[in-house]
This record gives C-alpha cells, sequence and structure tokens, in this order.
C-alpha cells in the first residue's frame, strides 16, 4: 500500500535568450517528474509533482544536493550517462525516508535554484559561461556611502535606497519600529531623508557584514517593500498590502525544524534592540519583494509579519538559522519543540466503529489490537481497510483531512502481526502528508512494524525521533533493538526506563522483552536478574516460539553457572524444533560442550558446524558459528579452511552484533601465521599462497611490513628470488617511507644482486636515499651500491662510493674490485686482512668462505711474486690442508707458483679461482643476516585462536 514515487524526466530544449521549459499539458504529472531543457549559456532541471515540487536543494562544496521527500527513487539514468555541462557527475543516494541526488561541479561552474510555478529549478552553469565566470559587483556606490531619498505625500513616506548592485533586504515592523536590514555593509546617506513623514526618527548602524536601519512608526502604519534591480524602496503609511512570497512549513524528517521556502534568501542577520535589548534574527532575500504576512508561534521562537524577508524573535540562545539557496531552516540541537501534525487536522466524524482505540503512549502496542470481533479476521480488515481508502481519496482534495481511519487500519495491523502491511499504510500516510512524520504515533507504529520483522536498524531510526523522547513505552522498544544488536548496557538501561509500561504491551511481546533483557542481565554479568527475567517470561504462557527462544537463554544461563549437563539437554530439546532460527543456535550450543566435554571430535564437530553455516544466514547465529568453525580449523592446522571461515562473512554481516569479533578473529589468526611464525611449518610456496589470497588482511603499519619481510626471507632461503623481489618492492613502492622505507630496500638490494640483477638494486638503493639513517645501515647501502656498480664493471666509480669506509662489508667488495682489476697484491692483503688472527685455532676447520679468502690470498701473493707474504700466509694456514673441503686446491694456493712443478699443471693454478668463489660466500651470509633480523631463528610459536564460545545468543526476530 506504500505510495508508488517512480518519478519521470521530460527532455525539451531551451530556444532563444530566454529559456523555457516545455509544459507538459496533456496528462497530469508524477509524483515526480524531471524536466531539463538546455542552451549554449545552461542547462535548467526542474523538480515537479506531488514530491517533485517539495524537493530542497543546497550547496555542499562541489556538489549540489537535491533531496527529494520519497524513498522511491526517481529514473536519472539519462543524467548519469549524459551530465550537463559543468556537471561531473551525477549520483542518487538513500537518506532517511528520502532520496538525494548528488550533482558534483566541475571546477569553476556555477549553479543557482529557485522555484517558479509551482516547481523547484536548478540553472547549472558550465566553466567558462558568463555566470560561472562573472565576478560579483560592488554594492556599494563610490564613496562608500548609499544615498536614501524620502518622498512625503499626504498620508505616505517612500524611502528610496540607491545602491550600486542588488543586495537582500528584511523589512518588518517589531513594536513601535520599522527595521530595515540590508545584507551589505555600507554608511547611509540622509541628508534627503529628513521628513520622515509618519515616520519619527531615523537610526542606522552598520555590522561586519550588513546595514541595519530603525526608523520610529506609530502603530498601525502600514510598511510595503518593493524590490527593482539595485533600488529598495519602503513605504511607510497608506494601505497596507497582502505580503506573500514565502511559504513556511514544517520538518520531522530527523530533528524537528521549520522550514521557509524563500526564492533568493541570501543570510541571516543577528541584531540586537537597543530600545528592549532583546536578540532577534533578520533573514535577508534578494528582489522581487516577498514577505511573510502571518505570525507564528511556538516555544521556541516566533515568526513576524513582515514586508521583506523574514524576522525571527527567540527566548533561547542556540536557534540556528541557516540560508541554503531558496530554503531557510530553523531548529535547535535535537529539534524545536513543535505540536503534533494532526493539531491541524480536521476532526474526524463521529461513526459507530471507529476501530482499535489509540495507546496512551505512541510506542505501546494493546493486546485488543487484534481482536478481530463477531465478524471475523477477513471482515474486520476489509472494513478498517475500505474506511482508510475512503479517508485517503479525502485526503487528496484536502491536506487536513483526519487521519484516523489510516491510523486504525496500522494499529490494526500492528496487533495483528502484520508488520509489512503496516508500514506500507504509514510510508502511503507519510507520502501523501510529509508533516505526518513528526507525529508521535505514526512513529511509533512504524518502529514496532519495522521491529517485528526485524528491520532493526529502520526501527532505530524511527525510536530516535525527538517527539518520542518522553516515552516509556518507546525505551522498552529501545531495549529491546540494543539487546538484539549486542549493545548490552543501553539494553539494560532503556528496559529500566520502561519497566512502568511493560506489562501493558501483549503476552508475545512480554515474553520476547523479558528474554531479550535476561540476556543483557546475563552479558553484563547479573546472573540473578537473568533468572527473574526468565521467570517472567515463562509467565506469559506466550507461543511456543517465544518460549523456545527464552529457553536458549536459559541453557546459557545453565552453562555459566557450571551446569553444564542440564544446559545441553535443553539445547538438545531445543535443537529439535521445526524452527530453523532457533534449533540452529541450539545445535551450536550442543557442538560447543560435546566439543568441551570430549564426546565429540574436532573432525565431527568441523563437519556439523559446516552443515550448520549453511542452514542459517544473516544474523548473529551465523557469525557464532563462523568464529566457532575458523577457531576449530586454527587448532588443526587447517590455516586456510580457517581464513576462509573466517572471511565468509565479509561485509554482509558488517553491522550485525559480533562483526567486530569476528574480524579481530581473522585479523589475529593472519598475524599468528605470518607475524609469529604459524606458517613457518607450511612450505614456502604454499605460504606464499596463503599470504597472496589473503593479503587484504595486512595490518597497516609495522607489523604488516614485518609480516612481508619474514614471508621474503623464507623465499629467499629456497632461492625464490623473483617471488621475494616483488613482495619487497609492493612494500618499498606503496606502503613505506622515511627510514623504514630505506631498510627494506636494501633488503630488495641484496636480493636483486643474489639474483644478478645489479641496474635494478641500484635502482632500489637510490630510490629509497634519505637524511639521517643510522650508521650501520648506511654502510650496508653503501656496500651493496658499490656491489652492483662492480658487478656492472664500473669499478672506478665503485671505488669513489666506498671512499675510505672500512667496514667489512665494505672491505669485501674493496678486495672483489681488486682481484677483478688484476689488482693481485692489494685484493691478497685485504683477503688476509679479512681473516684476522684465524689462523690461532687450529682445531676448528676452516668455513667454505674462509677456505675462499685463503684460497685467493696465496693466488694473489703468488702472481704478485710476493714471496714473503706467501710464506708468511703458507705459514699461518698450512695446518687446515688435512680437514680444508678443498684440500687440493688450498694446498696448491699456499705452495704457489713454485710449488706447481710436482703439484699441479698450470692450468690447475688458473683455474684455483673457480673452486674459491666468494660470491657464494656472500650469498650464505645475507641469507643468515636477513634470517636474524626476522626472527627466523626462533621456533615458530602456537597460532593465537578464538576463544570457544559457551552457547550462541538467540536468533534476532
Amino acid at each position: 500500500m506504500a505510495l508508488g514515487a517512480a518519478g519521470t524526466i521530460a527532455f525539451a530544449p531551451i530556444a532563444g535568450a530566454v529559456p523555457a521549459i516545455a509544459q507538459e499539458v496533456t496528462a497530469a504529472l508524477d509524483p515526480i517528474t524531471i524536466r531539463i531543457g538546455a542552451n549554449q549559456g545552461f542547462t535548467r532541471v526542474e523538480f515537479a509533482g506531488v514530491v517533485g515540487s517539495r524537493a530542497r536543494i543546497r550547496r555542499d562544496g562541489q556538489s549540489v544536493i537535491v533531496r527529494i521527500g520519497s524513498t522511491a527513487a526517481p529514473d536519472v539514468t539519462r543524467l548519469k550517462v549524459d551530465p550537463p555541462p559543468g556537471v561531473e557527475k551525477v549520483e542518487t543516494r538513500a537518506a532517511l525516508d528520502a532520496t538525494e541526488l548528488v550533482l558534483t561541479l566541475a571546477e569553476g561552474a556555477e549553479a543557482r535554484s529557485g522555484t517558479a510555478d509551482g516547481a523547484v529549478w536548478l540553472n547549472l552553469y558550465p566553466t567558462g559561461s558568463a555566470a560561472a565566470t562573472a565576478a560579483p559587483a560592488s554594492a556599494v556606490p563610490s564613496g562608500g556611502v548609499v544615498p536614501v531619498t524620502a518622498t512625503k505625500t499626504d498620508q505616505q513616506v517612500a524611502l528610496k535606497f540607491g545602491w550600486a548592485a542588488p543586495v537582500g533586504a528584511a523589512v518588518f515592523r517589531r513594536g513601535a519600529a520599522v527595521w530595515v536590514v540590508f545584507d551589505t555593509a555600507a554608511r547611509m546617506d540622509l541628508s534627503k531623508a529628513t521628513d520622515l513623514g509618519p515616520g519619527r526618527e531615523a537610526r542606522w548602524a552598520v555590522g561586519p557584514d550588513y546595514t541595519a536601519m530603525r526608523i520610529s512608526v506609530p502603530e498601525g502604519q502600514a510598511v510595503t517593500a518593493v524590490g527593482e534591480g539595485a533600488t529598495w524602496t519602503v513605504v511607510i503609511g497608506g494601505t497596507q498590502g497582502a505580503a506573500r512570497g514565502v511559504e513556511v512549513t514544517r520538518d520531522d524528517t530527523t530533528d524537528a525544524a521549520i522550514i521557509a521556502r524563500m526564492a533568493g534568501a541570501t543570510k541571516a542577520i543577528w541584531l540586537t534592540d537597543p530600545m528592549v535589548g532583546d536578540r532577534f534574527a533578520a533573514v535577508t532575500a534578494l528582489a522581487p519583494g516577498k514577505g511573510f504576512g502571518d505570525r507564528r508561534q511556538s516555544v521556541d521562537l516566533t515568526l513576524l509579519p513582515t514586508a521583506q524577508g523574514l524576522a525571527v524573535e527567540t527566548p533561547t540562545d542556540d536557534l540556528s538559522i541557516r540560508a541554503e539557496g531558496d530554503l531557510v531552516t530553523l531548529t535547535r540541537p535535537g529539534g524545536l519543540l513543535l505540536s503534533a501534525p494532526s493539531d491541524a487536522l480536521d476532526a474526524a466524524a463521529p461513526a459507530e466503529d471507529t476501530g482499535p482505540r489509540k495507546a496512551p503512549f505512541p510506542g505501546l502496542i494493546l493486546s485488543d489490537w487484534a481482536n478481530p470481533g463477531a465478524e471475523g479476521f477477513a471482515a474486520r480488515y476489509r472494513k478498517l481497510q475500505d474506511a482508510a481508502a475512503q479517508e485517503t481519496i479525502a485526503a487528496t482534495d484536502n491536506p487536513r483531512a483526519p487521519i484516523e481511519a489510516r491510523m486504525a487500519l496500522t494499529r490494526f495491523l500492528v496487533g495483528s502481526g502484520l508488520g509489512y502491511e503496516a508500514i506500507g499504510v504509514v510510508n502511503a500516510l507519510i507520502a501523501e502528508t510529509p508533516a505526518m512524520q513528526g507525529e508521535p504515533e505514526v512513529r511509533g507504529l512504524r518502529g514496532a512494524a519495522r521491529a517485528a520483522i526485524g528491520r532493526l536498524e529502520e526501527a532505530t531510526l524511527d525510536f530516535s525521533a525527538g517527539s518520542l523522547a518522553n516515552d516509556p513505552a518507546t525505551k522498552v522498544w529501545q531495549g529491546y533493538l540494543a539487546a538484539e544488536q549486542g549493545d548490552w548496557l543501553a539494553a539494560r538501561a532503556a528496559f529500566a526506563g520502561g519497566a512502568s509500561v511493560i506489562d501493558q504491551f501483549p503476552t508475545e511481546w512480554r515474553a520476547r522483552f523479558g528474554a531479550a533483557h535476561a540476556m543483557a542481565a546475563l552479558e553484563t554479568g547479573d546472573l540473578a536478574a537473568a533468572r527473574a527475567l526468565l521467570e517472567y517470561s515463562f509467565s506469559q504462557n506466550a507461543p511456543a516460539a517465544d518460549q523456545l527462544t527464552a529457553r536458549l537463554v536459559q541453557s546459557r544461563l545453565f552453562e555459566l553457572d557450571g551446569q553444564t549437563d542440564r544446559a545441553l539437554a535443553v539445547y538438545k530439546a531445543v535443537a529439535r524444533a521445526p524452527l530453523d532460527g532457533i534449533a540452529t543456535p541450539a545445535k551450536l550450543g550442543v557442538i560447543k560442550i560435546e566439543l568441551a566435554k570430549g564426546t565429540m571430535t574436532p573432525v565431527e564437530a568441523a563437519a556439523q558446524l559446516e552443515q550448520l553455516k549453511w542452514r542459517w544466514r544473516g544474523d548473529a547465529t551465523e557469525l557464532a558459528v563462523i568464529r566457532t568453525l575458523g577457531g576449530l580449523y586454527l587448532t588443526q592446522g587447517r590455516y586456510r579452511e580457517a581464513l576462509d571461515a573466517l572471511r565468509g562473512a565479509g561485509k554482509r554481516l558488517g553491522d550485525l552484533p559480533g562483526a567486530v569479533e569476528l574480524q579481530a578473529d581473522l585479523q589475529n589468526a593472519f598475524r599468528a601465521l605470518f607475524l609469529d611464525g604459524a606458517a613457518d611449518g607450511l612450505q614456502p610456496v604454499q605460504a606464499l599462497a596463503l599470504f597472496y589470497d589473503f593479503r587484504d588482511l595486512t595490518p597497516v603499519g609495522a607489523d604488516g611490513d614485518e609480516m612481508v619481510r619474514r614471508l621474503a626471507r623464507r623465499l629467499i632461503d629456497v632461492d625464490l628470488l623473483d617471488q621475494a623481489a616483488e613482495l619487497l618492492k609492493h612494500q618499498v613502492d606503496n606502503r613505506l617511507e622515511g627510514v623504514a622505507k630505506a631498510q627494506v630496500a636494501t633488503d630488495l638490494a641484496t636480493v636483486y644482486l643474489m639474483d644478478h640483477q645489479p641496474e635494478p638494486a641500484l635502482q632500489a638503493i637510490w630510490a629509497s636515499r634519505t637524511t639521517l639513517l643510522p650508521t650501520a645501515l648506511n654502510a650496508e647501502r653503501r656496500a651493496l651500491e658499490a656491489r652492483a656498480l662492480m658487478d656492472l664493471g664500473r669499478f672506478d666509480h665503485a671505488l669513489e662510493t666506498l671512499a675510505d669506509d672500512q667496514s667489512p662489508a665494505s672491505r669485501d667488495v674493496r678486495a672483489e674490485i681488486f682481484w677483478k682489476q688484476e689488482n693481485w697484491a692489494g685484493a691478497a692483503a685485504l683477503y688476509e686482512a679479512r681473516l684476522g688472527d684465524r689462523f690461532k685455532d687450529t682445531a676448528t676447520a676452516l668455513t667454505p668462505d674462509e677456505e675462499s679468502r685463503v684460497i685467493r690470498a696465496g693466488v694473489g701473493y703468488s702472481l704478485a711474486r710476493d714471496a714473503a707474504s706467501l710464506a708468511r700466509l703458507s705459514r699461518n694456514y698450512a695446518p687446515f690442508e688435512a680437514g680444508a673441503r678443498s684440500g687440493p686446491a688450498l694446498r696448491i694456493a699456499l705452495d704457489g707458483l713454485d710449488g706447481m712443478a710436482g703439484a699441479a699443471s698450470a692450468q690447475d693454478f688458473a683455474g684455483l679461482t673457480a673452486s674459491a668463489d666468494t660470491f657464494t660466500g656472500w650469498v650464505a651470509q645475507m641469507k643468515t643476516q636477513l634470517r636474524e633480523r626476522t626472527g627466523g631463528n626462533r621456533a615458530a610459536t602456537t597460532p593465537a585462536r578464538p576463544a570457544p564460545q559457551a552457547a550462541a545468543r538467540p536468533a534476532g526476530g
């Protein structure tokens, strides 16, 4: 029964210099009709129809937002596919009981709005058009003074204000004075306005952005205002004209507010009356003249009659007045205190059967609402529906028509459990009369219907309306909704606030509220209160489904009391129910208890949980099943299955209770795998595949960077250098800055050099240069840069890079460069120096790296013909020949060229450097360093897993 408000769009060209929108004369307008016309200067969009003409337009930076009071969005496909010039994109988004059309303007584009011919219009000017580029002209005449001329006749005087450009104005009477307020600061020249006729005295004052004039005028004198171009004329005396052009309505969409439609509204100016001392506001508007001919008063404010603009008095100090386009919004934090919208409706004619009676509280449901009487449900329903339909027809011609028949039908539907139908009736009522959103019973009934069908977020919005702030029945609903959403503290506080009326609800709702309150008491540790609330719930003799829901809560209570056998028995009994929404959490409770007791194996539990995961979906029960299954897989080392299960809910259930905990479980599992070492038992390729499949879980910050470095280290250990480099490069290019980036880039350069890729290594070093790096890191980067240059054959450049650096890494690279340059003496001396006093420990065999240095030092001294140095080296390291891995090569190198005759041929001596490959030793050394940095030498830890949950909470709804 909801109002169908699908809109239409009519396209028409704008011909000539003056825009002209094609008028629809052959058919009635749809509720939302969008008409578009264009010429070379701008594009005009009109919103017409019953709903469209109430559209509101506001500007937010580069966005123009059109709020349409219908949840059924109009078809704006044409606007999205082909946006008007000056508009970058067009989007629609849902708002509370409305739809917003968002037009994003291009840089330099402009938009203007207004109302005309029963429609709201929006002019869009592209970048470079005259309207978009024109600079606003100064409204203050040269000299900074506005001339004021008075023209007096027998009964009146006309004051003419000669501005240089159009300005906004407000003209109104307040007490014994007429106020004229302009939205621009300027001095007034009254030399030609000395004779004010009916007026006695004129005083003016200049503010930071306004000018205000107060003229003493006896009460009873008429005041009118006319604006033509840049000139405003205020006439005092004569016949009072009918002020019009300002339409005032109320807005109960969120916080109660008053909306004034006033074309060309510019700003709200707060003033202080020098005679009275109180504070009031004037809202200025551009010409032509438009005023408000009525006087409206509420607790928070008073709207005065005006000849031009708006005038507002208020006893409060927090009244907010916003002028946005053609709309002026008046409100306070929390909303204005306004009378119910139904107070302005006509009284309903007396009838023999008025339907279900109104409850004493807006959020209360009465037991007799569902009573079909002697005639039966179908006849009762049809009778109430017919009365509501007749009332709806009457309301089409008379906006003040009563709503009692439609409210009676809504009460009957809510009481009968027909929530969807009740929501349709209420939405249709609001679409016909938007002010009904501020009616307390309307919001209360719709909130109850939405809560009954499980639309918890929408129900929360209804029960958050300011008109329901002091309703105790609303507190009960808020407690129920908070419990369903897992906010246990808020639930208990709200239930306490509505305790005085909870017994006035029907029995089934009393049972539901009691079970929900009991669960909140359990979760907050108040077991005694939970027992009492469960007894209250069971005493209501509610339907079987509600009693079973309470039994689930009772099982949870047994578990917390340590009575697991009783809890298991109740869970098994409830699990046999034919209602999946109740049986599924009961079966989950059975699995958890039997798993804890050891009567069910983890494999059996996982198989049953997999079935439950698909049996019931969409609420907190599914989240509880997923968390339990994920934790079970983790304990079994089935990491991929665990992550798949935990990520299964995704964003689909992100707003449900327990979603935050599930995401925490997922993050903790991923951290345990790749930060705490739980994945170290996997093959590196398996670990890499697992990381790539779930890389969106990588935390931001140092922990995420450490994960990547550890995984890269494992790949390096098995020589998967390309994959390791890809991981590290992503970190350097996208995630890191400063010292952290330089450190990871150093590791990346190391990997590239291991893979014989000197050019990417140099790029990694150079692209991550920064100041204030640690000394050790600078030395490591310098040595890597020199090694890369050496691999490219740029030996001199490499030596310049090393300069006088005497760190071990730099000395190794320098020795390599000397060797490649055939500087045998220099290379040999460096190789021997790097060995230090190693020759003194003859009991320990040389490592492969040390053997390579000894061999190269011996060959270098031989080729340099340095017999003394070779003799010293031979004397020191000859004892190691017997236990050497490359014994013949070591013996030949220490014997030198003189020993070649009896030991080997000349080719053997020339090939000694092949067995003394220092690059292999450097690679092994780098792997060891990376392993130490990333904790690869530590034992793997057991992954953290979610703590088992004793029981699942009842499914919502």
